[in-house]
Parts: structure tokens; sequence; C-alpha cells
């Protein structure tokens, strides 16, 4: 039947029936919130380009625990700002590193109980040169050398999943790392931590405030021969079936909003649980807007969350997420 028999905004006249008929939906337990972690005790630091965020001591990130448990959050997802960097990142598997003793501190509370501890597995945050593998530099520039990042990457998730992350994410977009991860997890003893691997991560601008909160910026050339062009999409599939055969138990989108169709191409193409990172431009983009008053705070953000639910993710990492979740209540 057509109109006038058939009138669609039957079900919109109130928000009852907007809410009974609504298909989709954002639930607190949808929402990863991204903490950073730094030395020291009651630090607090504002991270300019990122209203809201903060650089945090590890007793300030119990405090933030305690807060997304409360409200119900699904997970933390950890970045560490070392006290010192080297060529090959090696605060990055150290037992004594900054997310190691945040993981521990976070494991004794009992606000961990209600979430899951992701842990980042990368090495940009460690590195002097700012890159996500071991460099080597040569007559013409520099290059990262792909396999022997491996074993680095490899002893840092098993560094991470020993000191109690409930599920380790590699993001340096190596080839073959979720292999490397994999084998050395279960012959650590770490058979049963689950991977979530940033299958698709692009080359993006809207990284930038990001490379600010975990002092990750290259410190020369660029990240575009691992991390992927934007352009493509059939690429991004190859790389989330070889992550899966590899080993990986769930897959990240990285970043969410510009590549909406990824994530939709993705939950057609693949049966697995997966998330969508929306990304730190993503969240100073519409704060600058909320800042001058072009968009409405509450509602651009939940329809931002809902969109990248609708492409079909399952969960969500954001820095909106205890905002958010405060609106959801």
């Amino acid at each position: 039947m057509t109109f006038p028999a058939t009138r669609m905004r039957r079900l919109r006249q109130s928000e009852q029936l907007r809410a009974l008929v609504r298909e989709t939906a954002l639930a607190p337990g949808d929402l990863i919130y991204p903490l950073f972690l730094c030395p020291g005790k009651g630090v607090r630091k504002p991270v300019g380009s990122m209203p809201g965020v903060f650089n945090l001591s590890v007793d300030e990130a119990v405090r933030e625990a305690e807060q997304a448990a409360a409200l119900g959050l699904g997970g933390l997802l950890l970045f560490g700002l070392p006290e010192g960097k080297d060529e090959t990142g090696s605060g990055a598997w150290d037992e004594k590193g900054i997310v190691q003793l945040g993981l521990r501190a976070l494991k004794a509370s009992a606000a961990a109980q209600k979430f899951v501890l992701i842990a980042d597995v990368c090495l940009c945050e460690y590195t002097s040169h700012g890159h996500c593998g071991v460099v080597v530099k040569g007559d013409e520039g520099f290059s990262v050398d792909n396999d022997p990042s491996l074993a680095l990457l490899a002893r840092t998730a098993v560094s991470l999943a020993q000191a109690g992350a409930d599920v380790v994410a590699p993001s340096d977009m190596m080839d073959g790392r979720v292999g490397a991860i994999r084998k050395a997890l279960d012959g650590a003893g770490c058979a049963n931590t689950p991977i979530l691997s940033y299958a698709s991560k692009f080359a993006s601008a809207f990284y930038g405030p990001f490379r600010e909160a975990a002092d990750s910026a290259p410190q020369f050339g660029d990240r575009k021969t691992y991390q992927m062009d934007g352009a493509n999409l059939r690429e991004a599939m190859r790389e989330i079936e070889l992550d899966l055969e590899e080993g990986a138990d769930m897959i990240l989108m990285k970043p969410a909003m510009p590549y909406l169709d990824v994530i939709r191409t993705a939950r057609e193409r693949f049966g697995v649980p997966m998330g969508a990172y929306q990304v730190s431009g993503e969240y100073s983009m519409l704060h600058a807007a909320f800042e001058k008053g072009w968009l409405d705070r509450d509602r651009a953000m939940l329809e931002s969350l809902i969109s990248i639910r609708r492409a079909g993710a399952d969960f969500i990492v954001t820095y909106f997420a205890k905002e958010a979740v405060r609106l959801l209540q």
C-alpha cells in the first residue's frame, strides 16, 4: 500500500513509539574507555587537544576505573607513557613498565571485576623514533623492518598478559604479528588470553591529538608503509582475513566515522566480534564544534556513536564513553 494508507510517521509520534521500533541500540556495556597511564603519583595532566582527556598516574587511573565500573562501561583500553624511550621500545615489555604497573593495580581493585582490561600492544609510545617497529636506516632514508619487530611485539603481549591484561590488542600493523603473538602467548601459558587485532588500521590524519596524548608522534617520516591506504576497501578485507587466520579472536576498525563503509563491509563478511575506535581526531573535531556552539553536544555525541553501531560495530572505543553513558541512563 502507498500513501495515504501507508503513513511512515505513525510510528514517530512519541518517544515511546520511537523507542519501541528503534533498530539500533547503544548500551553502556558497548563502550570501551581509553586511558593514558604515566609515571608519578596524583598526576592528572590535561591533554591540550583533547578536552576532558588526561595523562593519569596509576593511582588516578584506578579512580577512573572505579567511575567506569560504576557507570557500567564494557572495559578500558590502556596506553602507556614510559619514563624513558630507546630505539627498540624496551619499556613496552618491561615487567615494571607503566602499563604493567597499571594492570596490576587495576586488577587488585574491585572495579576490575566489572569490566574487561584491554592492553594496547605497540612500540610507538616506547621508541625514541616514534615508529611501531624496529627502524633500519640506510642511504635512502629509513624503513621499519617487519620481521625483527614481531619478536618484540610478541614479547610485549606476553608481558601485558602476565601483568593482568584480559585482552591484548596489537595496533602496529606489522605483517604476521597476530600469529607471532598467538604463538608466544600459548608458549607462555597464556593460551586463554584473547587477541583483539587492529585488523584494518588506516594511515589517517585523524590520529593527531592521540599522538599528543601518548607522546607517540614519529620523529621522522610517516607510517604509510605499514598502516593502510585509506582508499583501499578490498585490501582491508584481506588484512582482516589474514589476522583471523593467524588467530585473532576479535577485530577492531580504526578510525570509525570516516570508514563506516569498511565497518559495514566487514560486518557482512565476517562473523567474529568486531569493534570500532572513534579516534582522537573524531573526538576533538566534535568538541571544537561543541565549544563554538555549532553542534548540540549531547545529540551529536550520541548520533556519532549510533552511526558506528548501525554500521556493524559490536562495541566502540571512545573518549566520550563516560559522557555518553550518563546520557543513556
